[in-house]
């Protein structure tokens, strides 16, 4: 990721890096992002909530450690704005429950989607330190191969092997790209979380692919790393996946030519041919997958207009603008927590599919407001990812704030629980580019924590 040499005035410290207590609480909360789906799924469906309030409680409890110690003075401007739309965001709910259109539960929900996964982010980047950093994409990466493996075995299981049930479910619950052939979910409990975790990870993975190693050990974890990531979105059968896991490959491989310097650009060149060849490999030994996922995108252009979901995903349903009043029906309404706590069921969408109708239909101004604030953040964040990625020389910062641009826009993170949080930890991990630009993940072993 960084591959040139560390400045005169910061060169590195002797003494180890050890990881914080923000860094433990971060790592606990990743971990429990993508493990809960597979103790729900087959231990006990009755884990779910538990699961959700702990991990919940330590996102709350990063915060509130950021708070007491004054780490958010790292992160001054953005804990001042947050603080001020925390306020309007509360100060509007609480106008839709004195207008009829929400209530206290609803209202606390909502506070829960909106706002503490995004405080979440910024607390990880204000109080973790390099060794947290680094050991949070080095997790990311060894969660990336534990996948792996388990999304094949369930790609080539039939739909009612055990490995691709629920524990109180039975083959009839499980999504089929094909006939015959599911939708793998990894540990997750449903398709669309294994697909997000997927997109989540990609820029991590190519920033250890692309990352300066020092030792053959290093060279191979990287490789593997990369290997299964590929051998994962070949098998996952989600179109999603298949589509952002290609481009974000396509980007890495640019960037590696792009920004590289011109004496650099020979080996550039040949790293992106050889991961080229490995990539071909591996759609060569899971050809059948890839004709899994050709038909899936065949079968579903027949059911739909493909530009047409792109369209509703990135900007909401058109119905949905019409059907909008300028109070919102209640911040919190539209997710699946909402549809559970009042229904007892979160099977329906509540509101809308897509993240802007939901938005816009919760929220009424509020969502538009929502909507405004995400593009001013997008941008900023994308121009300064730029310019860190010509002063160091890698795609890497450009490669995170593009999958975080895609995950503010298109994934559902007011409605679902998993993409909620995991949207917290990539947002996480855009911010801690900026206080560590020249993060090594591969460190001399003086530095090592």
């Amino acid at each position: 990721m960084s591959t040139i040499a560390v400045p005169r005035h910061a060169q590195v410290s002797t003494k180890p890096l050890t990881l914080s207590r923000a860094g433990y609480i971060f790592l606990s909360v990743f971990l429990i992002i993508v493990l809960e789906g597979a103790v729900r799924k087959w231990v006990s469906s009755a884990t779910s909530l538990p699961l959700i309030l702990l991990r919940d409680l330590l996102a709350l409890s990063l915060v509130l450690y950021a708070w007491k110690g004054g780490h958010f003075r790292r992160q001054k401007k953005i804990a001042v704005a947050m603080l001020a739309w925390s306020c309007l965001v509360l100060g509007w709910g609480l106008l839709q429950l004195v207008g009829g259109e929400s209530s206290p539960l609803v209202l606390m929900i909502g506070l829960r989607f909106w706002l503490l996964y995004i405080w979440f982010a910024v607390a990880a980047s204000a109080a973790m330190n390099e060794a947290d950093y680094r050991a949070a994409i080095l997790l990311a990466g060894c969660l990336m191969i534990a996948l792996a493996p388990l999304a094949v075995l369930q790609h080539y299981s039939p739909p009612g092997a055990r490995i691709n049930t629920q524990v109180d479910g039975d083959e009839e619950g499980v999504f089929v790209a094909i006939a015959g052939v599911v939708r793998t979910t990894g540990t997750f409990s449903f398709t669309s979380g294994y697909a997000t975790y997927l997109a989540m990870v990609a820029p991590l993975v190519f920033g250890i692919l692309g990352a300066r190693k020092r030792t053959s050990r290093q060279q191979l974890f990287a490789l593997t790393v990369f290997a299964a990531f590929v051998i994962g979105a070949l098998v996952s059968g989600s179109r999603s996946a298949t589509i952002t896991s290609g481009m974000m490959f396509v980007v890495y491989l640019v960037g590696r030519l792009v920004f590289s310097k011109v004496r650099n650009k020979p080996a550039a060149l040949a790293a992106a041919i050889i991961a080229l060849v490995f990539a071909g490999i591996f759609a060569y030994v899971f050809q059948e997958a890839i004709g899994v996922t050709q038909t899936r995108f065949e079968q579903a252009s027949a059911a739909e207009d493909f530009w047409e979901r792109v369209f509703y995903v990135l900007f909401g349903e058109p119905w949905a603008y019409e059907a909008a009043t300028w109070l919102g029906s209640g911040v919190g309404f539209g997710s699946n927590l909402a549809s559970y706590v009042r229904t007892g069921s979160a099977e329906l969408f509540a509101l809308a599919e897509t993240e802007g109708g939901r938005i816009l239909l919760e929220g009424g101004l509020l969502g538009i407001a929502f909507t405004a604030l995400k593009v001013v953040v997008l941008g900023l964040g994308t121009f300064k990812s730029l310019r860190i990625a010509k002063k160091t020389n890698s795609p890497y910062p450009i490669l995170v704030w593009l999958t975080t641009c895609f995950a503010v826009i298109a994934w559902s993170a007011v409605g679902q629980l998993t993409s909620n949080a995991l949207l917290g930890i990539i947002f996480a991990f855009a911010l801690l580019l900026f206080r560590y630009p020249r993060l090594e993940i591969f460190p001399p072993r003086a530095s090592r924590p």
